[in-house]
């Protein structure tokens, strides 16, 4: 969940703040840009959603054409399943006569014998069937709440011109504090982790004012 969390609040923040900030080159209508950022969310939050749910069920449908993989290859060549299950034995240091032991306990039921060749000579872990909806959801609803963030200054100021102004200063503050936290609980420098996150939304928000203003002739 903080992994999807974390997905959708780092492109909620950056996206419509880079959006809105190109238009706030371009228009001088508020109210367009409130219009036209509310539709970016809309569409980024299903997007991001349907690439969470789409990502979770690519990951089940794998482990399941793996698993029906190695049952194939326990039934059809179990001499060479059971040199590779002792292979594996033999990396994690035990005796040679433990390992035949272990293979022969193993390799008794296929099931456990499938398991064991999934988890250490695949390094899979059977996913959660109901994580993918659970992932769109939460990226969504992510993407959503970091969106309306960068927006929510073109409600409460009269130009485009105020309103980018605000909501830099509100969309950097945010970036500094996720990226702090982020970093944190990913184990990375925190102070540099917010600065890098800051400097990647004012990079995005300041090429696409930039452009904006380019394309409409600076007007």
């Amino acid at each position: 969940m903080l992994q999807d969390i974390v997905i959708g609040l780092s492109d909620g923040l950056t996206v419509p703040f880079a959006l809105a900030a190109g238009l706030s080159g371009a228009v001088q209508s508020s109210g367009l840009i409130i219009t036209a950022g509310l539709a970016e969310i809309v569409a980024g939050s299903i997007a991001m959603g349907l690439g969470g749910y789409l990502a979770g069920r690519t990951e089940v449908d794998h482990y399941a054409a793996e698993v029906a993989r190695e049952h194939e290859e326990v039934r059809t060549v179990p001499d060479v399943e059971r040199r590779e299950v002792q292979e594996l034995l033999a990396e994690m240091g035990l005796s040679p006569a433990t390992q035949a032991l272990a293979v022969k306990e193993l390799t008794a039921d296929p099931q456990q014998w499938v398991r064991f060749m999934m988890k250490y000579e695949l390094g899979l872990e059977e996913p959660d069937p109901k994580q993918a909806p659970k992932s769109a959801a939460t990226i969504a609803g992510a993407y959503a709440v970091g969106g309306l963030v960068p927006l929510s200054a073109y409600f409460l100021t009269a130009t485009p011109q105020a309103g980018l102004l605000w909501s830099g200063v509100i969309t950097l503050m945010c970036l500094l504090v996720f990226g702090y936290f982020k970093s944190r609980l990913t184990g990375q420098a925190p102070v540099l982790g917010a600065l890098k996150m800051a400097a990647t939304g004012a990079a995005a928000a300041g090429a696409a004012f930039f452009v904006a203003r380019l394309v409409s002739g600076g007007h």
